[in-house]
């Protein structure tokens, strides 16, 4: 029987720019591997699961695409005598899908009920190969894998060089300023040699080559040991502090008198020497008698595939999906989601998650995996590879864009921020919401004792760490004196001396700040903290934060508001167009722990200029600002009443913002309507009172958070990081479960998920916690 939708109105060939999505259901994560297999849209691409979820029916249905391909494929049986080959990870493997395993191809027609459409018919041949031929969605998110997005920069592109002159070979053996022979760094810009910092795994470094930058305000500079005869080499832009690409390198060697094709490689480059330090960083998979974990399976212990650097997604998501409001929002038992194109809808890969982890459907042992037959030894799941919802996640984004190692606690601020602006429609919620709470600051001006509160709506905190290093131990690394979490709790919330004159008495002997809660929140997020300054580059460092496993309460760090007694502070009054001159103190604190001066300068200004802290905060908060690294005004905006724009007052109306509330958001951040979107989520007790539509305003809804007590909180999982820096190393997450009825500690390490051994030793690694009010 001839198919009637053979033809251009049902097929189409892919062009480079398509995803082709024929390797896992857009929907799901059932797979070509599955017995019945996957259909791809001969159409559009899409990829269909065939089994009960019958996501591949529903597509045709809706987008009226009924020709589909089939794949199916088993994995070969191949007997080794010796065991394979260790795989380099600078390096994509050889080794083809033919070699490893049986692919079968059918073309079906979901409209006529046609199961094997001829797949010689030239217009549906051709189609076929161009499907398969063409690279899937996960192969391309593969190929980065490894591979650093490394580009040039307008330092670089207009650098001018100093007068050409030939450099004496035995001036290019050491640093100019020690004796060190390894870890040189050359300045394009006068071709001074400087030793670089000290790296990971025994590379010695005094930071000469940065200090050289500073000092000379020259900004670029070449790693000798690295260059290639090819041209290849680790450029480095200390102006941008990141590192880049050289186009012209040859031509700025010869410079120096330096001949690239005679140079050599005798060092590793950056990118290798971050491999070898992530693949060092490993949390043990043993007992303390040196037995191996036991994996575990079923519902809500599923793991994921490592994309390459994406473990700090991975732990991420895993402490997410197992708060009750994320299981509710996207678990397997809300009805069908379509949409037209799935791969690129970031609420139907947020379900894809919730059904991936929460059913257990793939949490089952590696068939792939070859186990010896008088092992013990059960193998570890294949993991789901979450390529889509990470490629949503970085489309736009600077850094989670990259295939870079990235920290873990900026990605969870980040999925937040989408989450929350993406629709949700009653009667599902924001699943973020139980994790919002107010803190409230109350201000006291030391002379007239007057005082002012005020509140700022938040979804963590951070706890600033506090080092006292133990003396050292022959042959071991610094060991830190182990804190509590109320220590970190008690330095949060303590009051501190912050100078200013005040509006009121005009007394200039300063003021005590403090900050408390005003509700808290049914999840508690807490990031901690804990870098060191080692040779001008801030380092993680792993301090013991001690928390027990029992529930404790917060009750003594509620704020109890102003009290009758109190006389409240006016506002501060506003100067006419002040110079603004940067804390120099907070910004060396701020650069020291990695953050770019002109971000740094800016958070300041936003932050009033005195806190290191708290413009940090304000750093990862608007790290995605379109216009973050646009230098900030030297000069105070007016704040002169102006007219709202009516384009971007509709915009705010739109999403349900209208009135003196919106107007004052738009003219709080500079007329910018993404900003004065966050900031009316952050400013929920601000009614703008004194606007000319106060009768307008609309009514918030109930404050996040709740100040009822007993406020008692249990840790439920944690965010553990090993290495010296937060964008490289390794991350993992411990989440309590219960397995057989009892309270578990579970380990998730990528695709192995085990019952944990020593969580105690493990938690002196945690970055983030999650506690949950009991």
């Amino acid at each position: 029987m001839a198919c009637a939708h053979i033809g251009p109105a049902s097929l189409s060939k892919p062009t480079a720019n398509d995803s082709v999505y024929r390797e896992d259901c857009t929907q799901c994560f059932d797979s070509i591997d599955d017995p019945t297999g996957l259909d791809v849209c001969l159409k559009c691409f899409n990829g269909g699961c065939t089994g009960d979820r019958a996501h591949s029916q529903g597509h045709a249905t809706s987008r009226k695409h009924p020709l589909v391909l089939n794949i199916r494929r088993t994995r070969k049986r191949i007997v080794r005598d010796e065991p394979p080959l260790k795989m380099s990870k600078l390096a994509i493997a050889a080794e083809t899908e033919t070699d490893r395993y049986d692919t079968i191809l059918t073309v079906k027609c979901l409209d006529c009920g046609i199961v094997d459409v001829d797949r010689t018919e030239p217009a549906i041949a051709s189609v076929v190969d161009a499907v398969m031929s063409a690279n899937t969605f996960s192969r391309k998110e593969e190929v980065k894998a490894w591979e650093q997005e490394i580009t040039s920069c307008e330092h670089i592109l207009t650098m001018q060089q100093g007068e050409p002159r030939k450099i004496a070979s035995q001036s290019l053996r050491h640093c100019s300023q020690c004796d060190l022979q390894e870890n040189l760094w050359l300045c394009l810009e006068c071709g001074n040699l400087g030793c670089g910092r000290a790296q990971v795994g025994g590379v010695s470094g005094h930071s000469h080559a940065l200090a050289h930058s500073k000092e000379a305000s020259h900004g670029v500079a070449v790693k000798l040991g690295s260059i290639t005869p090819e041209g290849t080499a680790d450029v480095y832009c200390y102006t941008c502090d990141e590192e880049r690409v050289d186009e012209n390198l040859d031509s700025h060697l010869a410079n120096w008198g330096i001949n690239l094709a005679e140079r050599q490689k005798t060092e590793k480059s950056l990118t290798e020497m971050q491999i070898d330090q992530n693949l060092r960083w490993e949390f043990s998979m043993t007992t303390e008698d040196g037995k191996e974990l036991k994996p575990v399976f079923g519902p809500e212990l599923t793991g994921f595939k490592n994309l390459g650097n994406s473990c700090y997604l991975n732990s991420i998501l895993q402490c997410l999906y197992d708060l009750p409001a994320f299981q509710a929002r996207y678990g397997s038992q809300l009805p069908q989601h379509w949409t037209a194109d799935p791969g690129q809808d970031l609420e139907t890969q947020l379900r894809k998650i919730g059904d991936g982890l929460l059913s257990g459907r793939y949490s089952k042992p590696d068939t792939d995996v070859t186990v010896s037959e008088h092992s013990t030894e059960v193998p570890h799941q294949k993991g789901l590879a979450p390529s889509m919802l990470k490629h949503l996640i970085g489309r736009g984004h600077a850094e989670f864009s990259t295939m870079r190692q990235q920290d873990a606690f900026e990605l969870l601020q980040y999925l937040i921020k989408l989450i929350t602006r993406s629709s949700h429609p009653l009667p599902l919620i924001d699943p973020t919401r139980p994790m919002r709470f107010v803190m409230e600051d109350r201000l006291q001006c030391l002379n007239c004792k007057k005082v002012r509160y005020s509140a700022n709506e938040q979804d963590s905190i951070f706890i600033d760490v506090p080092l006292e290093e133990l003396p050292a131990q022959e042959g071991e690394g610094p060991k830190y004196k182990p804190v509590s979490l109320k220590d970190c709790l008690d330095r949060l919330t303590g009051s501190e001396v912050v100078e200013r004159t005040c509006p009121s008495c005009e007394s200039k002997d300063g003021s005590s700040k403090r900050q408390l809660f005003k509700t808290f929140p049914e999840v508690l997020v807490v990031n901690a903290r804990k870098m060191a300054i080692v040779n001008e580059v801030p380092i993680k460092v792993d301090v013991p934060v001690l928390v027990d496993d029992a529930p404790f309460d917060l009750d003594e760090y509620l704020s109890k508001g102003q009290q009758p007694d109190e006389e409240s502070l006016p506002e501060d009054a506003v100067p006419a167009a002040p110079a603004f001159i940067v804390n120099a103190e907070a910004l060396a604190t701020l650069e020291a722990m990695g953050f770019p001066r002109v971000r740094s300068e800016k958070a300041l200004h936003a932050t009033g200029n005195s806190d290191a802290n708290a413009a940090m905060e304000w750093c990862f908060a608007h790290m995605d600002d379109p216009d973050i690294d646009t230098p900030v005004q030297l000069s105070a905006p007016s704040r002169a009443t102006t007219a709202a724009d009516p384009e971007k007052m509709a915009m705010l109306e739109a999403m349900g913002f209208s009135g003196p509330r919106a107007t004052k958001a738009l003219k709080e951040t500079g007329g910018d309507v993404e900003r004065a979107i966050e900031w009316l989520f952050s400013h929920t007790e601000d009614d703008a009172a004194g606007g000319d539509d106060e009768a307008a305003a609309p009514k918030d809804s109930a404050p996040a958070g709740s100040s009822e007590l007993p406020a008692k909180f249990q840790l439920q999982s944690i965010v553990c990081h090993k290495g010296t820096s937060i964008h490289a190393g390794h991350y993992v997450a411990f989440i309590r479960k219960k397995i057989d009825g009892e309270p578990t500690w579970v380990l998730f390490n990528d695709e192995k998920v085990v019952k944990a051994g020593d969580v105690e030793e493990m938690k002196k690694f945690a970055y983030v916690y999650f506690f949950r009010r009991v």
